[in-house]
C-alpha cells in the first residue's frame, strides 16, 4: 500500500472526529511538508529564525506538584528531608548537589576506631558549597569553636570527662586541603593519606574520643556520635549581576532564588542537564532576569514585614536523574518551563502578565477536547500543601489546608491530595502555592487542543487567550492556561493540555489566606530549655536608622530571657560578619507571643538573624533557625517622575523623563508591557540612577512589536515610587 493511500485511510477516519480535514480531499502537498520537517527550512518566531529540523524538541511543561498527577507522570522525587538526617552507608553511594539552605549528613566515606579515638569521613556534596551554618550529633544540636564540639548547650554530651568531639569540614574547592589530623593518625596505614584530598567535593570529618568508663553513657548515650549539618548549598551564576561571570565560578554568589538555581540546574549543574548556557539561557536572558526579579518580590505577611516570593531550597542525589531536581525546583514557584526549538529554555514563574500571553484562533486549531466537569474520581474537595519545616529540624510538615466543605457534602466524603513542595522552606510561601494549585484544580474546564504550526507561539506561552467563536463558542474570549505541549504532528503540529486560567490566582491577603504557623514540638536540648521559634521577622525604620523586630512564640516560661543575634549577611566575598547579640532580660510575653525590638542594626544590609532563650544559669537553648531580612532605611517612596515619554527604534526603544525635585530619589526603573496594563507588566532592568530634578534618558532592546512603558521612581533602600505612562511605543 502506497504511503499516499494510507494518509487518505487515516484522512477518512479522521473526519468523524472535530478535525478540520476533508474526509473526501487528500492534498499530496501535505507529505513533503512534514517531509521537509527534517530539512534546513525554517520560519521565524519574533526575531528568532526556527529550523523545522529543531521543531522535535519543542516541549512545554509545567511543575507537578499534586500527588496524583505525579503519580501519573511518574515524575521521580527527590529524597524526604529526614533522609538527610542520617549518614548512608553504602559501598558506592550516589553524589548528592544541593542549593539553598538545608540539612545534610550525606554518606560515609571513611569510618575506622584507632585506639580510643572514632575517626569519619563524609561526603555532604558533589559539588562547591556555600558555608557549613550549624552541626548536630544525633538528634543534638551542637555548638562548635576551633573544630572542638562545646559542651555548653549538651549537659555534658559529647565532652564529659575525657571524652570529647571534634569536626573539620572543607567547602569542596578544587584542589582541595587533606584533613591533617585524619592523615597523622591513618596515613602510615594507608587508610587516609594526603591524597585523600576529596578535590571540589564538600566534606566533613569528625575525631570522637572515648571517655572514661564512668562517663562514656553521659558522653555517648547513643553510641557513636552521627553527625550532620546545615550547609548552605550551590553558587549559582546571577546573571543579573554584572560582576558575575559565567565562566568563572569564583565571581558568583550563593542564592535562594527559584529561578537561578533553575538556570543553574539546567547548564552548570555537574548533576543536572549539562546545557550550553550560551544557547539555552543567553538568547532569552531578559525573560531569565524578570522572573528571577519577580522570585525576589516582596510579599507583605499578616502582623507586618515582607517575604521573598519565592524560594528554593533542597537537595537530591543522582540516583533520581535531573528530572527529579528540576521538577522539585519548578514546584517552589509554580514554574513552567519551554524548551524551545533552537535550544532556548524559557520560565514562567507563577504570576501572571499579559506579556507571557499568546492568542489562538479558529484557524490554529485542528481538534480539541473539552471536558466542562471533572469525573467523580478525579474530584478533589481537600489539598493539603506539603514542605520542608527548619523549625522542625527538617522535617517534612503540612500547612492549613485548602477546602471545600460543600463537595464534601455533595460528595458524601473527604476527597484529599497532597501539594508536594519539599524544597520549599518557607510555610507561608506554601499556602501561597497550595493556592495556586488549589484554584486550579478546582476548575471544571480542562482538556488538550491540537494545533496547527501556526499556533506554535501559543505552544510556548504559558497563558492563551482563546478567539475560537466558531470552534469553541464557550470558551471564546476566556484565558487559558498551557499545562504541557509536544509536537503531534498526526494531530496537526502540536498537543496543548490546558485549564482554564482561575480567577483571582493572584490574589494574595495576608490576614485571611495566610493561615496559622504550624506548630512547632517542644525542642529542648540536654540543659531542658526548649529552642525559640521566630514567628516573624521586620526591619522597622526611624529616623534614617533601623531596627529590627522579632516576634517569637511564648515559651510559657518567666524564668527564660530571650536573646537576639543578628550579622550581615555578606561583607565582601560572600563571607558574613560577626554576630552582635542583645538580651532582652525585661520582654513580657502578649496574646501568646514575645515582641522584641532590638537596638539600631547596619541600614540598606542583607542581616541573618537568630534567637535563643537563656536560663538563670546562664546556660543557652539551641539558637533558632536563621531568618533573613533586609535593614530598609528609607520606606518613604520618592516623588513621581515627570514627562516620561518613549520612541521607538530598530530593535529599541528610548525612554525619557525627569526626575522629582525629591530628596530621597535614586533613580527609576522601567516596565513595559504589550497591553496597556501596570499591573501585568514586565520590569526591564536594571535600575537607572541619577540625581533628583535631573533630565535622565536610558534606551532598552525589544523585539519588533507596538508596546506601552512606564517608569517609576525609587528610593536608596529600593522603595518604589508611583508609576508614570509613557507614550505607547512600535519597534521596527
Amino acid at each position: 500500500m502506497s504511503f499516499h493511500h494510507r494518509m487518505m485511510l487515516q484522512r477518512y477516519g479522521l473526519g468523524n472526529t472535530t478535525s478540520l480535514y476533508s474526509t473526501v480531499l487528500f492534498d499530496p502537498i501535505f507529505t513533503p511538508i512534514f517531509t521537509a520537517v527534517l530539512g534546513s527550512g525554517g520560519f521565524a518566531i519574533g526575531a528568532t529564525t526556527i529550523t523545522y529540523a529543531s521543531i522535535a524538541s519543542a516541549i512545554a511543561t509545567t511543575a507537578l506538584s499534586i500527588g496524583l498527577q505525579a503519580l501519573l507522570a511518574q515524575t521521580p522525587k527527590p529524597p524526604k528531608p529526614e533522609d538527610g538526617r542520617s549518614p548512608l552507608n553504602q559501598a558506592i553511594p550516589f553524589r548528592t548537589y544541593a542549593v539553598g539552605r538545608t540539612r545534610l549528613a550525606g554518606a560515609r566515606m571513611m569510618c575506622e576506631a584507632v585506639g580510643s579515638n572514632l575517626y569519619s569521613v563524609q561526603a555532604i556534596a558533589g559539588h562547591k558549597i556555600k558555608s557549613f551554618n550549624r552541626f548536630y550529633l544525633n538528634d543534638d544540636e551542637v555548638t562548635v569553636v576551633d573544630n572542638v564540639v562545646q559542651a555548653l548547650t549538651t549537659g555534658g554530651r559529647y565532652g564529659a570527662g575525657s571524652a570529647n568531639v571534634r569536626l573539620y569540614t572543607r567547602l569542596g574547592v578544587n584542589p582541595e586541603t587533606p584533613y591533617a589530623e585524619l592523615v597523622s593518625a591513618l596515613g602510615a596505614d594507608g587508610i587516609w593519606t594526603n591524597n585523600h584530598r576529596g578535590d571540589g567535593q564538600a566534606s566533613l570529618a569528625m575525631r570522637a574520643h572515648n571517655a572514661d568508663a564512668q562517663d562514656q553513657q553521659t558522653a555517648f548515650p547513643y553510641g557513636a556520635p552521627s553527625p550532620s549539618v546545615e550547609i548552605d548549598g550551590a553558587v549559582c551564576w546571577d546573571f543579573r549581576d554584572p560582576a558575575q561571570s559565567p565562566t568563572n565560578q569564583n565571581t558568583w554568589t550563593w542564592t535562594r532564588n527559584s529561578a537561578i538555581i533553575c538556570a543553574w540546574h539546567l547548564c552548570f549543574n555537574e548533576f543536572g542537564f549539562g546545557l550550553d548556557y550560551t544557547k539555552a539561557l543567553l538568547p532569552v536572558i531578559d525573560l531569565w532576569k524578570e522572573e528571577a526579579d519577580i522570585c525576589d518580590e516582596l510579599v507583605p505577611l499578616n502582623g507586618g514585614g515582607t517575604e521573598k516570593r519565592y524560594e528554593c531550597n533542597g537537595w537530591d542525589t543522582t540516583e533520581n536523574g535531573p528530572k527529579s531536581g528540576l521538577n522539585a525546583i519548578l514546584s517552589t514557584c509554580d514554574g513552567h518551563l519551554v524548551a524551545r526549538g533552537d535550544g532556548a529554555r524559557t520560565l514562567t514563574v507563577g504570576k501572571f502578565r499579559e506579556s507571557r500571553t499568546a492568542t489562538l484562533s479558529d484557524a490554529d486549531i485542528v481538534g480539541h477536547q473539552v471536558q466542562y466537569d471533572v469525573l467523580f474520581e478525579d474530584e478533589c474537595n481537600r489539598l493539603v500543601p506539603k514542605f520542608t519545616y527548619p523549625a522542625t529540624n527538617y522535617t517534612s510538615c503540612d500547612t492549613d489546608f485548602f477546602e471545600d466543605t460543600a463537595a464534601q457534602l455533595s460528595a458524601g466524603r473527604v476527597l484529599t491530595q497532597e501539594g508536594s513542595y519539599e524544597w520549599c522552606h518557607q510555610w507561608r510561601q506554601a499556602r501561597r502555592l497550595g493556592k495556586r494549585d488549589w484554584l486550579r484544580l478546582r476548575q471544571k474546564v480542562k482538556g488538550s487542543l491540537d494545533v496547527r504550526l501556526s499556533g506554535i507561539n501559543a505552544v510556548y506561552a504559558r497563558w492563551v487567550r482563546l478567539e475560537t467563536p466558531n470552534r469553541l463558542p464557550r470558551l471564546d474570549g476566556k484565558l487559558i492556561e498551557n499545562r504541557r505541549s509536544v509536537l503531534a504532528l498526526t494531530k496537526g503540529g502540536f498537543s496543548m493540555d490546558f485549564v482554564e486560567h482561575p480567577d483571582g490566582i493572584d490574589n494574595w491577603t495576608p490576614s485571611t489566606e495566610e493561615g496559622q504557623q504550624p506548630p512547632v514540638p517542644p525542642a529542648v536540648n540536654a540543659s531542658n530549655i526548649p529552642t525559640p521559634v521566630i514567628n516573624l521577622i521586620q526591619a522597622k525604620a526611624s529616623n534614617n536608622s533601623v531596627y529590627i523586630r522579632v516576634v517569637v512564640i511564648d515559651p510559657e516560661e518567666d524564668s527564660f530571657i530571650p536573646v537576639v543575634r543578628y550579622r550581615v549577611a555578606d561583607i565582601g566575598a560572600g563571607t558574613p560578619g560577626a554576630w552582635i547579640e542583645q538580651s532582652f532580660p525585661d520582654a513580657a510575653p502578649s496574646g501568646g507571643y514575645i515582641n522584641l525590638n532590638t537596638n539600631t542594626v547596619p541600614v540598606d544590609q542583607e542581616l541573618e538573624v537568630q534567637v535563643a532563650f537563656k536560663a538563670s544559669n546562664g546556660k543557652y537553648s539551641n539558637w533558632s533557625v536563621t531568618e533573613e531580612v533586609t535593614s530598609t532605611a528609607d520606606p518613604t517612596p520618592p516623588g513621581a517622575v515627570t514627562g516620561a515619554s518613549a520612541t521607538g527604534g530598530v530593535g529599541t526603544a528610548t525612554f525619557n523623563w525627569t526626575a522629582p525635585n525629591s530628596g530621597n530619589y535614586a533613580g527609576a526603573k522601567i516596565y513595559w508591557n504589550t497591553v496597556n496594563n501596570f499591573a501585568t507588566a514586565s520590569y526591564a532592568g536594571p535600575p537607572e540612577y541619577g540625581a533628583s530634578s535631573s533630565a535622565d534618558s536610558t534606551a532598552r532592546s525589544f523585539v519588533a512589536g507596538t508596546y506601552f512603558g512606564w517608569i517609576v521612581s525609587i528610593n536608596h533602600s529600593g522603595i518604589e515610587g508611583t508609576a508614570v505612562a509613557t507614550d505607547s511605543f512600535t519597534v521596527t
